[in-house]
C-alpha cells in the first residue's frame, strides 16, 4: 500500500502530538521487561520514507523514552516507490549484517519477512500481556488482525490501514449534474458516472495507477476474483476466543491468509482487465503509470481527474494539495458481481535477530495507544486501525464529508480482504506491473495474465508456497 506510514507528516502536527502523548498514561507508560532502567539500551527501527519523514515520526518515541531512561530510539528512513522497493532495501540491509531491530511493515510484507524467518511472533507476549492489550484488540476489527498472521503466529498489532473506495472531485461532479453515488452503486452506474463526467473538458473520467493495492485489482475483488487461490492457515484460537469471543466478525478467523496457487489468468481476472483496456479505449480513463499515488492526487486538486480509487490516506493527501473540505468526497467502491474492497493494514514488527526483543515488545505497545496511533496518523495521512478514533471531529479539516466509509468498509462488508501478499509478494508485484503495463500497452488482456500466471508459478514455486 503506497503512503500510508510514509507520508510526510507536518512538523506542528508531530509536535502537537507528542505534546499529548506526553500527557498520557497507559501503555506507553510501561516499563519494559529485561531493561535496566539505568543500561542503555538503543532500538534501531526501519522505516518506510524519507529520512525527514523518519525525523517526525520518531517524535512517537518520545514517552516511552521519558518513561525510559536510558533508552534510544533511533528511525531510520529507506525511501522507495512502494513497499515492495522497501522490502527489497530492507532485505539488502539485512543480508549487509546491519538488521535493525524493529521495522514497519504493511500487509505487503508480512509474510515475505515471516516466511523467511525475520521477523518474531508476537503470541508468547500477547498472551503474557492479554489484559493490557484488551482494550485494544477490542477497539480493532478482526480482519485487521488476521491479515498480521501467518502460519497461526501473530506478527505485528495493526495501527493503520487503507481500504480501496473510490474518490470523487464534487466540482466536477457539479458541473456534470452528478451526486455522490449512494453506497449500493454498481458498475453500470460506475460506467454511467465516467461517461457523464467525460463532458468536462481536460479532465479524465477515471485514473488509476498500476500496483497490487488500488488498482485495476479493485475492479479483480468486485468481479470475484483474485491472483491466487484464498484459504486460512490453521491456527490463532487463542487470540479469537481472547479477544473476539463475542464479535460475529471473527467467526471463521483462522491463523492468517494462506494465498494458495495462482489464478491469474481466471475468467474473472481477465474480464477485469478487459474492462481497463476498454476504459482506455475509450477515453474513460487513462493508461496509468506505474507506482505510487502522489501523482494522481496532484491530478485530482487540479480538476483534471473526476473519479480515483484511495484509502483514507487521500484524505490527508488531498487537503495537503490544496484541496478544501467539501472539494472531494469519498464512497465505497462499486459493485461488480460482489461489493468486495481490498485493504492493507500497517503495523511494526520484531526482528528475529534483535539483541533487544523484549524492549522492542515494550514499544511495540506503546505505538498501539491511542495517543500515539494519532501521531502515526496525523493530518490523516492514514485510516487509524482503532475505531473509536473514527470520528467527525479526525475529518473537519480534511474532510471528506463521508469519512464514515473508512471503517464501514470493514464494518458493513464483511467480505473485504486484505490484497493477496504470499512471501514472494516482491515477484508478485513486479511481474503485476510489467504484465498490465503489457495489457495496457497491447490491448491484450489475456495474452498478459497468461505471462503473469507463468511469473507467479514460477515465483510461488521459489519459495515452497
Amino acid at each position: 500500500m503506497t503512503s500510508f506510514l510514509s507520508s510526510p507528516l507536518s512538523r506542528r502536527s508531530v509536535l502537537i502530538g507528542g505534546a499529548a502523548l506526553l500527557g498520557t498514561a497507559g501503555l506507553s507508560a510501561c516499563s519494559p521487561s529485561g531493561a535496566s532502567s539505568s543500561g542503555s539500551k538503543t532500538l534501531n527501527v526501519a522505516y518506510f520514507g524519507t529520512q525527514q519523514a523518519a525525523d517526525a515520526t520518531a517524535k512517537v518515541a518520545e514517552p516511552f523514552i521519558k518513561a525510559n531512561p536510558g533508552v534510544t530510539v533511533k528511525f531510520n528512513g529507506i525511501n522507495g516507490t512502494d513497499w515492495n522497493d522497501f522490502f527489497t532495501k530492507v532485505l539488502t540491509q539485512i543480508a549487509a549484517g546491519n538488521p535493525p531491530d524493529i521495522v514497519s511493515v504493511a500487509t505487503e510484507g508480512v509474510q515475505l519477512f515471516a516466511q523467511k524467518k525475520l521477523a518474531h511472533p508476537l503470541d508468547d507476549y500477547v498472551k503474557r500481556d492479554k489484559d493490557q492489550l484488551a482494550p485494544y484488540f477490542k477497539d480493532v476489527h478482526p480482519s485487521l488482525v488476521e491479515a498480521m498472521m501467518y502460519q497461526g503466529n501473530l506478527y505485528e498489532l495493526p495501527t493503520d490501514f487503507n481500504a480501496g473506495n473510490m474518490y470523487f472531485n464534487t466540482s466536477l461532479l457539479q458541473k456534470s449534474g452528478l451526486q455522490l453515488p449512494s453506497s449500493s452503486w454498481t458498475m453500470d452506474d460506475f460506467h454511467t458516472v465516467a461517461t457523464s463526467l467525460k463532458s468536462n473538458s481536460g479532465a479524465i473520467p477515471f485514473d488509476w495507477v498500476v500496483r497490487l493495492w488500488g488498482s485495476w485489482t479493485s475492479f479483480m475483488y468486485a468481479n470475484g476474483g483474485n491472483l491466487v487461490t484464498e484459504g486460512k492457515y490453521d491456527g490463532g484460537d487463542w487470540l479469537w476466543s481472547q479477544f473476539y469471543a463475542n464479535d460475529p466478525a471473527a467467526a471463521g478467523r483462522g491463523g492468517g491468509w494462506k494465498w494458495g496457487a495462482p489464478t491469474a489468468n481466471s475468467d474473472a481476472v481477465v474480464e477485469s482487465l478487459d474492462y481497463m483496456v476498454e476504459l482506455a479505449n475509450s477515453g474513460l480513463s487513462a493508461k496509468p503509470d506505474v507506482g505510487g499515488g502522489s501523482t494522481l492526487q496532484g491530478l485530482f486538486a487540479s480538476n483534471k481527474i473526476g473519479m480515483s480509487i484511495g484509502g483514507g490516506f487521500w484524505a490527508g493527501g488531498l487537503h495537503n494539495a490544496g484541496m478544501p473540505n467539501g472539494s472531494f468526497d469519498v464512497q465505497f467502491f462499486p459493485k461488480w458481481k460482489v461489493q468486495r474492497h481490498l485493504f492493507g493494514t500497517g503495523g511494526y514488527g520484531i526482528f528475529e535477530s534483535s539483541k533487544n526483543k523484549d524492549l522492542a515488545w515494550e514499544f511495540l505497545k506503546s505505538l498501539v495507544d491511542p495517543a500515539a496511533i494519532g501521531v502515526l496518523t496525523a493530518g490523516n495521512s492514514t485510516t487509524p486501525a482503532r475505531r473509536s478514533m473514527m470520528t467527525a471531529d479526525r475529518y473537519a479539516s480534511t474532510g471528506p464529508k463521508n469519512w464514515q466509509v473508512f471503517y464501514d468498509t470493514l464494518d458493513k462488508l464483511p467480505n473485504t480482504a486484505p490484497i493477496p501478499a504470499p512471501p514472494y509478494y516482491n515477484a508478485m508485484a513486479n511481474a503485476l506491473n510489467q504484465r498490465t503495463t503489457q495489457a495496457m500497452s497491447s490491448g491484450n488482456a489475456k495474452s498478459a495474465l497468461d505471462g503473469l500466471q507463468q511469473d507467479l508459478e514460477t515465483a510461488a514455486a521459489s519459495v515452497g508456497s
